[in-house]
């Protein structure tokens, strides 16, 4: 799985209609075959920041997300509502998605 993990310092007039403005490429993302998950999040001590995860089945998912013309599109609208360059964590791990967590369970 291709593991991805993207920080967004939004500038701030965007920051209340971020999820707007990623909506339908967040939905293109979402539609790929390849696409295990893709996920935002707001930072609780910052809300100019948001957080991205994201999962690719393997390398070839990862390269259509990014060649597709869905993205392209979308990185031509977030370059216009982000603050400063995102920053990026991008690993190759050896798992097909989420697992529960062991250490902790509902209470009934």
């Amino acid at each position: 799985m291709i593991f991805i993990v993207v920080r967004f310092d939004v500038r701030p007039e965007h920051s209340d209609n971020w999820l707007t403005i990623v909506d339908d490429f967040t939905q293109a993302t979402r539609n790929e075959p390849g696409n295990l998950f893709y996920d935002w999040s707001r930072d609780v001590a910052d809300p100019n920041r948001y957080v991205l995860v994201e999962g690719f089945a393997d390398a070839a998912a990862g390269a259509a997300h990014v060649n597709s013309d869905h993205f392209k599109a979308g990185m031509e609208t977030l370059a216009g509502a982000i603050a400063t360059r995102p920053q990026i964590i991008h690993a190759e791990l050896p798992a097909d998605g989420w697992s529960e967590m062991a250490e902790l369970t509902p209470r009934p």
